[in-house]
């Protein structure tokens, strides 16, 4: 017999409680929006007005207002979620090799091009252009890396064609363009284009002398046959490209420009075979073409194409180095927004000492990024004379080395403050952790720059006297400073006597100290006491330690942290 506990007159029915009793979001960071990213970055602005671009105040304003309202975020985060798509065929089965992108690419492209982040420096040259170019493409960088690719090539390839004049009349203006345009049609058509380039291959990577692809002379240019196994941005209007020229076994390499569409609107033979399943970078379509009888120019002197893309090589790195620094500042401004936001075990996480300690670590870190980056803009101004030409050849190249490497642990740090807010895509510390990795890959790994450095010093000895003048500028504000200086002359020193075995087994370690030696005579020279004094005590200093967050006792975190 079974027991009957309730009846309809006693039984109480149970409904649900009233909304938001058990789900009011408290203790949650707003949204990080509507913040002028330049002004709110007071390390950027000074070094541009330090570096000589304060006239360009109004117009980076401007461009900082932009990158920080909500639409450009959303966008900038859709153009990372709706990855790009080759079409290969149209629907009637015509080869049409198109790469689509969601709109919201387009957009934030277009905004970059309007700004002026691609050519602005060449296309209205004055003292400090390049400083100025260089904040703007940072400021855009920051926000969304992806599309900093095609709007660096495009920046860099400006001096590659110099080398080749009358394709210099017709392409520059197109170049200098600030109209935004992602079609696929005759380059005269347009009011802008943008321009990639396309180096390396299967067999040879960083070895372009290695590259197989044939240019055939013949009548009004050249016809390549061959393949390129990484070529970025392959919806731009044109690409400078190595190959070897003849296809006698001992043909040198030469440099040619091939138009996706030609001045007709008839679409040049450029087969888009794949997109790269990559890391990170996810808006930015990279892909593997092939070239059969394809439609090319040269640019610059027959058998010496290397040389004449050199420059371009030059630029893009810079362009990796101000990346990777945007990528620092992102990470610490979106850290530095959570942690003064959010509260646990009775403080706010600003406030606790440990937190505190790791978030000045990561603002130093980023402070004297901007520094070196800045610093490397100014010395590729128009106007730079021998000695900054020899100090940009080798100090870019140092900070690649040395600021390239570090944007990924850093990235990670700026992550881990988020918990686990950060490792989640809605934020977008994820997709900059996926990011930094391809500033120290791209235009160089490691090796390859620590190569490039011994290959300076040896055929560019000058570059060793004006990069010292450099750091002699510093010399006498700390003692740890003129000990590392020391210590970078004395390994200078004995790369130059030593094997080339010996040389590339130390150039790692060698070039790595340069660049900190850089990093740490602009934070004495330009950067407050309070920040140069914690940056040399953390990275110089008795208390230096391997993770960041092991500052020096007395660091004063208010006033570094009030520039972030």
């Amino acid at each position: 017999m079974s027991t009957k506990l309730s009846t309809p007159e006693t039984s109480t029915v149970l409904r649900p409680a009233p909304a938001g009793r058990t789900h009011t979001v408290s203790n949650q960071p707003p949204a990080r929006t509507e913040i002028n990213e330049y002004l709110e970055f007071p390390v950027l602005r000074e070094a541009v007005q330090t570096f000589g671009a304060d006239w360009a105040d109004d117009a980076l304003t401007a461009a900082g207002a932009e990158v920080g309202t909500a639409s450009f975020q959303e966008d900038a985060r859709l153009a990372n979620v709706e990855i790009p798509e080759l079409v290969s065929f149209d629907n009637r089965g015509n080869r049409i090799d198109e790469v689509r992108f969601h709109p919201a690419y387009h957009r934030v492209i277009g905004a970059a091009t309007r700004a002026g982040a691609h050519t602005s420096a060449w296309a209205n040259p004055r003292p400090g252009a390049h400083v100025a170019r260089a904040a703007t493409f940072s400021l855009f960088s920051q926000v969304e890396p992806g599309h900093a690719c095609p709007i660096s090539m495009s920046h860099a390839a400006v001096p590659a064609l110099q080398h080749q004049p009358d394709l210099a009349e017709r392409w520059l203006p197109r170049l200098f363009g600030t109209e935004y345009d992602g079609t696929l049609r005759a380059p005269g058509d347009k009011p802008g284009v943008l321009m990639g380039m396309a180096m390396t291959e299967k067999q040879g990577g960083s070895d372009v002398r290695a590259n197989e692809t044939v240019a055939t002379r013949v009548e009004g240019g050249a016809l390549l046959t061959g393949h390129k196994w990484f070529c970025s941005a392959p919806m731009s209007d044109a690409f400078l490209v190595l190959a070897r020229d003849g296809d006698a076994a001992d043909a040198g390499i030469s440099c040619f420009l091939v138009p996706r569409v030609l001045e007709d609107g008839t679409r040049n033979e450029f087969r888009v075979q794949r997109l790269k399943n990559k890391l990170g970078n996810k808006s930015n379509a990279s892909s593997e073409i092939e070239f059969d009888g394809t439609v090319a120019m040269p640019v610059g002197e027959a058998g010496r194409g290397v040389r004449t893309i050199i420059e371009m090589v030059a630029r893009t790195r810079l362009d990796c180095v101000l990346g990777t620094a945007a990528g620092m500042r992102q990470s610490v401004a979106e850290a530095l927004w959570h942690v003064r936001h959010r509260a646990a075990f009775g403080r706010t996480l600003i406030d606790q000492p440990a937190m505190t300690s790791v978030v000045t670590d990561l603002a130093l870190e980023s402070e004297a990024s901007t520094l070196l980056a800045m610093r490397l803009a100014a010395a590729h101004e128009d106007e730079a004379d021998a000695q900054e030409q020899s100090f940009r050849r080798l100090a870019t190249a140092v900070a690649k080395y040395r600021i390239c490497k570090r944007g990924p642990g850093h990235a990670y740090e700026a992550m881990e403050c988020l918990g686990g807010n950060g490792y989640t895509e809605d934020f977008p510390l994820a997709m900059r952790y996926r990011e930094q990795p391809v500033m120290a890959i791209w235009e160089g790994s490691g090796n390859v720059i620590a190569l490039d450095v011994l290959r300076a010093l040896t055929r560019e000895p000058e570059s060793i006297a004006a990069f010292d003048a450099e750091l002699a500028l510093a010399a006498g504000a700390d003692a740890r400073f003129d000990a590392l200086r020391a210590r970078v002359q004395r390994g200078l020193a004995e790369i130059a006597g030593a094997s080339v075995d010996e040389a590339q087994a130390g150039a790692r370690r060698l070039v790595g100290t340069m660049g900190l030696a850089l990093q740490a005579g602009l934070m004495l020279r330009y950067a407050p006491s309070a920040s140069a004094e914690a940056f040399i005590g953390s990275r110089l200093g008795e208390d230096r330690g391997i993770d960041y967050g092991v500052l020096p006792s007395g660091t004063d975190h208010a006033t570094i942290l009030a520039r972030h």
